[in-house]
């Protein structure tokens, strides 16, 4: 974990309002339970989860649960379609009221209905992992921003849904950085996908280098022709995080610093790329601590500054399906509490973040 010594200043917390159900399904044991899932799958995670106030602590614990168990699900060897269904059935039974006897599940239930996350949500995660299980082919641009847009932009709109963020602008930039960082973790695993036999690069780019994908995918290698590939991919990811930036300047004080960080964390990672002559077959790109640390300062330095006036444009809004799916959905009650501090709220979404991309690539090598 990114470890950032927490200062109570009082003059920046502010009044936020946190959903909270009218009735629970889970027990204080399911709780624990979920607890405990963290505990022993990602002690960084779990430690920062500690930071967070007790009803939004408890969510993560629950999002957590669920989706470890879905991972778990889909990663087992053969009959991953069948597993699929299963959860697609569970999610049923949560979102009917109707949660299974499982820990994760009840309390995934409480968690939907207090922030209003609507199922479309979930579905969308599902429906990105039916495509890996099918060896789905992307021919194009538009298809691979598709995936992304399954298995990182409902992440997006999860988190938006979370921060009580439902304006469609808000949600389609929000969708867009979940995007832009699926992109980034394409092109920083393109040789380690390969060696899986799965190709995240569009078809048609290699078809335009004279590259038979299928060939290269038979034995993966570095040439400048895929270096030229990669960097393309890279540059489309920084048109959308500059297009998240719009939003990100709009977000409440206390949680812009966390977002600014995630997004920056991961734009290093092409940066990281870039120096490696857009190599990332033969090494892996890693960023250090301390370039960490330096990123972290840069996003709390960019999250001082004033919200730029004006109205954030809509691209598609609701013509694109998480954006209606946030916008028309509202949590249970709402409860007015104090806030955490900003240094709270980073620590706990840069490692949100990363534990959710782990999750998802150790998922698409299913």
């Amino acid at each position: 974990m990114l470890s950032l010594a927490p200062e109570r200043l009082a003059d920046t917390m502010e009044e936020r309002a946190t959903p909270r159900p009218a009735a629970l399904f889970a027990s204080p044991t399911d709780r624990a339970i979920c607890r405990d899932m963290i505990k022993t799958g990602s002690h960084s995670f779990y430690s920062a989860s500690l930071l967070l106030p007790e009803a939004l602590r408890e969510g993560a614990y629950a999002l957590y649960g669920f989706c470890r168990l879905s991972d778990d699900a889909v990663d087992v060897d053969g009959g991953q379609s069948q597993a699929i269904a299963r959860l697609r059935s569970r999610l049923d039974g949560i979102y009917g009221g109707r949660p299974e006897p499982e820990a994760p599940d009840r309390c995934l239930a409480d968690v939907v209905r207090t922030y209003g996350i609507p199922q479309a949500v979930f579905d969308a995660l599902l429906e990105g992992f039916e495509w890996d299980v099918a060896g789905r082919r992307y021919e194009t641009l538009a298809e691979v921003e598709a995936y992304g847009e399954r298995v990182a932009g409902s992440v997006g709109a999860m988190m938006a849904a979370l921060m009580g963020v439902r304006t469609p602008a808000m949600v389609e930039r929000a969708c867009d950085l979940g995007v832009a960082m699926q992109l980034t973790n394409i092109a920083r695993d393109v040789g380690e996908d390969a060696r899986q036999g799965r190709l995240y690069l569009p078809r048609m780019w290699f078809d335009e280098m004279g590259i038979d994908p299928d060939s290269w995918l038979a034995n993966p290698c570095f040439t400048p022709e895929i270096g030229v590939l990669t960097e393309r991919l890279l540059a489309r990811a920084e048109i959308l995080y500059r297009k998240a930036d719009q939003a990100i300047a709009r977000l409440p004080a206390t949680v812009r610093p966390a977002i600014y960080a995630a997004r920056l964390l991961y734009a290093e990672i092409g940066k990281v790329i870039k120096s490696h002559g857009h190599d990332s077959i033969t090494r892996r790109a890693s960023t250090t601590a301390a370039r960490k640390a330096w990123l972290v300062g840069a996003a709390m330095q960019k999250a001082a500054r004033p919200a730029p006036k004006g109205v954030l444009a809509i691209e598609q809004g609701v013509e694109r399906p998480l954006v209606a799916a946030i916008a028309r959905t509202q949590p249970a009650v709402l409860h007015t509490r104090r806030s955490q501090t900003v240094q709270d709220d980073l620590n706990w979404v840069i490692d949100l973040f990363s534990d959710l991309e782990r999750r998802d690539r150790t998922g698409r090598r299913g």
